[in-house]
C-alpha cells in the first residue's frame, strides 16, 4: 500500500471533520462525570486503555504477521474509541452519557499513550533502531494538534451557539461515517489487487482483536457490578475504535502504509460486529418489553 493524496491531503481533513464533529456533542459536563460515575468511567478506561493494548500486543505475537502489521496492529489498539461508538451505543439501548465520556477521555489520554505504545511495539517487532522513528513530544503534539484543535472548536460552537452546535452535530456525524468509509474505499479500491491478501493477512487477528476486547470489556463491567446499559457502552467503547486516527498516524506520522493495512480491514470488521451486536441487544431486549 502506497502513500497518495488520500492519505497525505484528504486524511488530515476527514479527521480534522471527525474530530470537529465529536467536539460539537461535548460540554465541560463530560469530563466531569468521571467524579459523578468514577467507577464505571474507570472501568471503561481500563478496558480501552489497557486490555486492549495488551490484547493486541498478546495476538500480534501469536499470528504469523509481518513486522509492519504487528506494529499496525498495535497502532489501531493504542487508538482511542471511536466518535461513533456514541452513536451505536444509543442504538444498543447502553449508557450514552457514559460512551461519550469514555470517547472523550480515552481521546485526551491516548495523546499522550499513542507514541508509547507504538514506540514499544515498533522496539519489540522491528528492533531499537525503529522506535527512533516516532519522537514522543512531536508525536503528542501532532497527534494534539489534529484531534484536541477540531474539537475545542467544537467545543467553543456547542457552549456559544448550541443550536447551531445541534444541527450541524447531526450533519457532521453521518459526514464522519461517509468520510471514513470514503478513506477505506479509497485505500482498498487503490490495492484492489491485494485486497483478498490483507484480509489473509490481518484479517483473522483483528477479528479475534475486536471480539476477544469487546468480551473482556463486558466482562470487567459486570465483575465490576455496573448496569447493563453501562456494560454495554464499555463494550462498544472498546470495540469501535478511531480507525481515522490510526490511519493517520501510521500513513502521516510513520510514513508506513503498510502499518495502516491492519486499521484499514479493522474499521470494517468492527461496523459488521457492530451490526450484529445491535442485532442481539434487539432481539433479547423486545421479548422482555
Amino acid at each position: 500500500m502506497e502513500s497518495s493524496f488520500l492519505t497525505t491531503i484528504f486524511l488530515p481533513l476527514a479527521l480534522f471533520i471527525i474530530m470537529l464533529g465529536m467536539g460539537l456533542g461535548l460540554t465541560l459536563n463530560d469530563f466531569k462525570r468521571v467524579f459523578i460515575q468514577p467507577k464505571a468511567v474507570i472501568l471503561g478506561l481500563i478496558a480501552q486503555l489497557i486490555v486492549l493494548p495488551c490484547g493486541g500486543f498478546l495476538l500480534a505475537m501469536i499470528f504469523p504477521l509481518s513486522p509492519e502489521l504487528a506494529v499496525g496492529v498495535m497502532i489501531i489498539a493504542a487508538c482511542p474509541g471511536g466518535p461513533t461508538s456514541n452513536m451505536v451505543t444509543y442504538l444498543v439501548k447502553g449508557n450514552v452519557a457514559l460512551s461519550i465520556t469514555l470517547t472523550a477521555m480515552s481521546s485526551l489520554i491516548t495523546v499522550f499513550t499513542i507514541p508509547l505504545v507504538v514506540n514499544l511495539a515498533m522496539q519489540n517487532f522491528m528492533g531499537e533502531a525503529a522506535a527512533l522513528q516516532l519522537p514522543f513530544l512531536k508525536t503528542v503534539i501532532q497527534i494534539a494538534v489534529i484531534t484536541f484543535v477540531p474539537v475545542t472548536i467544537g467545543m467553543l460552537i456547542h457552549n456559544y451557539t448550541p443550536q447551531i452546535a445541534a444541527k450541524l452535530e447531526k450533519s457532521v456525524k453521518w459526514f464522519s461515517l461517509f468520510f471514513l468509509g470514503l478513506i477505506i474505499a479509497g485505500l482498498l479500491l487503490k490495492e484492489r489487487d491485494n485486497v483478498l491478501g490483507f484480509f489473509f493477512q490481518v484479517g483473522g487477528v483483528t477479528l479475534t482483536l475486536n471480539l476477544l476486547t469487546m468480551a473482556l470489556g463486558y466482562a470487567i463491567a459486570i465483575l465490576g457490578k455496573l448496569d447493563q446499559s453501562s456494560a454495554r457502552a464499555i463494550t462498544v467503547e472498546v470495540g469501535i475504535q478511531n480507525g481515522t486516527l490510526a490511519i493517520a498516524v501510521a500513513t502521516t506520522l510513520l510514513n508506513s502504509p503498510d502499518m495502516a493495512i491492519p486499521a484499514a480491514i479493522y474499521a470494517l470488521i468492527m461496523f459488521a460486529t457492530s451490526g450484529v451486536f445491535i442485532g442481539i441487544v434487539k432481539n433479547r431486549v423486545a421479548p422482555q418489553a
